[in-house]
């Protein structure tokens, strides 16, 4: 079964997508899809066979990993992602745009059960915030905009960027601050991975403004990678 609660487990089986980058839930990820069996993905996708339009993503461990066959190659935290449009160019390849939605543990990988690999996964909630903590997240979110702002101002021209709208929930302002930032694969993972909204908030702070002294230390700008600039991942 497909996208299918797991009988007495609360477990649920869904495509996967391995690759080298940390989908985060809201932010959008464009797709370059090549490989025959992540086009047929696309296709199962855009035909209602894998149902509402959604699988997983998860990281890759290494660079050094060509071929996704067990857990330990790939971080254990993931996204899924919702296909919003998709593109079928003339030689079958497909231009996808996807959009982040919810955390998973990945428990299982099937790479016999369809052309692409399945995982068996449960989903990842968040901790809830202590009473009283109102002034700590406000503090928090507080912080973390203004190392946002800093950062896009060292890194991007001014009409390209603008800070999430005051009401954004803090339980995502986390990812949504760091979803167009150049952040280390790894740092990204840990955003992903902290299930705290208030040190969530805490750590995208500290990143943001650990990376925003190194732009304006180097007065350099940094440089997107190939996903972000070519529409392409490898796959």
């Amino acid at each position: 079964m497909t996208d299918a609660e797991q009988p007495g487990s609360g477990a649920l089986t869904i495509p996967l997508f391995p690759l080298q980058t940390v989908l985060l839930p809201g932010a959008a990820l464009p797709l370059h899809l090549f490989e025959p069996r992540y086009r047929q993905l696309a296709v199962d996708l855009r035909m209602g066979v894998v149902p509402d339009r959604r699988f997983g993503i998860v990281a890759i461990r290494s660079a050094a990993v060509r071929e996704v066959e067990r857990l330990e190659h790939v971080h254990e935290i993931g996204c899924t992602a919702l296909l919003e449009e998709s593109e079928r160019l003339p030689d079958g390849r497909f231009d996808i745009l996807t959009t982040g939605e919810r955390r998973f543990r990945l428990l299982e990988i099937d790479a016999k059960r369809a052309p692409y690999l399945m995982g068996t996964v449960e989903w990842v909630e968040d901790d809830q915030p202590p009473p009283g903590a109102a002034e700590a997240t406000a503090r928090l979110a507080g912080a973390a905009r203004t190392a946002y702002r800093r950062y896009c101002e060292c890194a991007w021209e001014r009409e390209t960027w603008s800070v999430p709208a005051p009401e954004t929930h803090p339980v995502d302002l986390a990812y949504l601050l760091a979803a167009d930032c150049l952040l280390p694969l790894a740092d990204r993972q840990r955003l992903l991975e902290e299930t705290h909204p208030l040190r969530r908030l805490r750590l995208v702070g500290r990143l943001l403004s650990r990376e925003a002294g190194f732009l304006s230390a180097l007065h350099a700008v940094p440089a997107p990678p190939p996903q972000l600039t070519t529409r392409a991942c490898l796959n």
